[in-house]
C-alpha cells in the first residue's frame, strides 16, 4: 500500500506503540482487499454492544484507553444492549448491565459519543454526497451508501473504532466507483405502502442475489417515491438477507437518475420483476392462517419520530392485550421529542414499553424467551424476522397496522 509520511510515522511508532498497532491492523485489512492506500474519513460509527463483544471486547477497549488513545474524527456509537431504566423489567443479567455501564465510561474516555443509535443518519449526522466515512451496522451503511451517496464499507466493531482512532480507512469496496455500479436489475410493479412491504422487497432481492459485491437497482412502477423510513427498512432487510451494502432506486437515489447511470456498463448478473403477489407471499411465510401472539416488536432499525408517531396514533385510546408485550425502540433524541408531543404517553398508556438507546435483538432475547416464555412474535421489521429465528422465536412479518391490531387483540391476522 502507498502510505503518506504521517502514516509511515505512525507505523514506525512515532505516535506510540498502541496507535501503530491499530494502523497495522488497518493496513493488513487493506492488503487483504487489495487497497492501494488509506483514505481519510470525516466520521466514524462504532458498533459496541456489550452482548456481542463480551469480555474480550471490554478488555480491548480498556487497553486502548490505558494507552491514551482518542478518536481523531467525530465518532458515534451504535445501539447498546441495555436500557438501564428497563433492565429489570426485561430480566437482563447483572453481568450485562455492569458491562454496559463500564463500556459507556471507556467509550467516553476514547472520545466516542454514546448516542447509542442505529439511525444516526436521521437524527445525528448526515454525510454529504461522496464523503468518506467508516460506519458499522448493516442498515446504517446501506443508507449512507445508497440514499446519501456517502462512501463506506461494513466496518466491524474493531475496524470502525480503528478508523476513528487513526482518522482513515482502507480504500477498497464501496469507497471506489467501480464497486458502486448496479449489477442486478429489479422491476417492481408492487404497490409498496408500508415499511414492512419495503422490508419484504429486501427479503426477496437479498435472498435471490445474495453477495456483498452485488448492487441492485430498483425500478418502481408506482408514481410516488419512497420516504426515508421505507428506504431505511429496505436497506436493513437487504443487508440482513443478502449481505448487500448498497442499492439504487432509479429516479430516487443520487447515483441513479436512470438505470444506465447506475449500471455504467457493468455486466448484469440478474434481472427480474417483483409483483404484489411476491410481496404477499413474503408477508405470509409465517402464520398464514393467523395465531396467538406473545410479543409485538417495533425495532431493527430504531424508530424515527414519524414511525413512533404512527404507532402512537394507532394505539391512542386503546389497550394492549394482557397476553402481549409490546416493545418499541428508539434513540434518546427521538424519545425526548415523542415525550414533548404526547406520543410517548399514547404508547405507554396503552401498555407498550418504549426503550431508548437500544435495539431489542441485542438485549439477549434468547434469555428473555426462556424467562418469560415468549415465542410467537409479530413485527414490521423484515430484518428482525431474519435475525430472531436464531434466538428460538417464531416471527411473522406484518404491516404496521396489522402489528398494532395483533398487540391489541392478542392474535396475528391471517394472510
Amino acid at each position: 500500500m502507498r502510505l503518506t509520511a504521517f502514516e509511515r510515522e505512525v507505523l514506525d511508532g512515532s505516535h506510540g506503540d498502541a496507535l501503530a498497532g491499530v494502523l497495522r491492523e488497518q493496513v493488513s485489512v487493506g492488503e487483504f482487499f487489495g487497497a492501494d492506500r488509506l483514505v481519510e474519513i470525516s466520521n466514524a460509527h462504532f458498533m459496541g454492544d456489550r452482548e456481542v463483544f463480551g469480555q474480550a471486547g471490554l478488555d480491548y477497549l480498556t487497553r486502548l484507553v490505558d494507552a491514551g488513545l482518542t478518536a481523531r474524527v467525530p465518532t458515534t456509537r451504535n445501539a447498546q444492549s441495555v436500557d438501564l431504566e428497563h433492565a429489570q423489567l426485561f430480566a437482563q443479567s447483572a453481568d450485562l448491565i455492569e458491562g454496559e455501564q463500564r463500556t459507556r465510561v471507556l467509550l467516553r474516555d476514547l472520545g466516542v459519543s454514546a448516542v447509542n443509535t442505529c439511525i444516526g443518519y436521521q437524527t445525528v449526522y448526515q454525510p454529504r454526497f461522496g464523503e468518506h466515512v467508516a460506519w458499522g451496522d448493516t442498515g446504517t451503511v446501506a443508507y449512507a451508501n445508497s440514499v446519501l451517496g456517502a462512501r463506506t464499507n461494513y466496518e466491524s466493531g474493531a475496524a470502525g473504532l480503528a478508523a476513528a482512532l487513526t482518522g482513515r480507512t482502507p480504500e477498497y469496496g464501496y469507497h471506489l466507483d467501480t464497486h458502486r455500479r448496479a449489477n442486478v436489475r429489479v422491476r417492481v410493479s408492487a404497490a409498496l405502502t408500508d415499511v414492512a412491504e419495503w422490508g419484504a422487497l429486501g427479503t426477496i432481492v437479498g435472498e435471490r442475489c445474495r453477495g456483498y459485491w452485488n448492487v441492485p437497482a430498483i425500478e418502481l412502477a408506482q408514481a410516488r417515491g419512497p420516504v426515508s423510513d421505507q428506504l431505511k427498512h429496505f436497506g436493513a432487510s437487504l443487508a440482513s438477507f443478502g449481505s448487500m451494502a448498497m442499492y439504487h432506486v432509479v429516479g430516487i437515489t443520487p447515483e441513479a437518475p436512470t438505470f444506465e447511470a447506475a449500471n455504467r456498463g457493468r455486466e448484469v448478473l440478474d434481472e427480474f420483476e417483483v409483483t404484489d403477489a411476491d410481496i404477499e407471499a413474503a408477508l405470509a411465510r409465517e402464520f398464514p392462517g393467523g395465531g396467538e401472539v406473545d410479543l409485538v416488536v417495533f425495532t431493527a432499525p430504531q424508530l424515527s419520530f414519524f414511525e413512533a408517531k404512527q404507532l402512537a396514533d394507532g394505539l391512542r385510546g386503546r389497550k394492549v392485550a394482557d397476553s402481549v408485550r409490546l416493545i418499541a425502540t428508539t434513540n434518546s433524541m427521538t424519545f425526548e421529542a415523542l415525550s414533548e408531543h404526547g406520543h410517548l404517553a399514547a404508547i405507554t398508556d396503552a401498555g407498550g414499553v418504549v426503550l431508548r438507546g437500544t435495539c431489542w435483538y441485542v438485549m439477549d432475547p434468547a434469555a428473555q424467551r426462556d424467562t418469560f416464555g415468549w415465542r410467537n412474535l409479530v413485527t414490521n421489521s423484515a430484518k428482525l424476522v431474519n435475525i430472531i429465528r436464531a434466538h428460538g422465536y417464531r416471527p411473522a412479518l406484518r404491516t404496521t397496522a396489522e402489528c398494532v391490531e395483533a398487540a391489541v387483540t392478542g392474535r396475528v391476522s391471517s394472510r
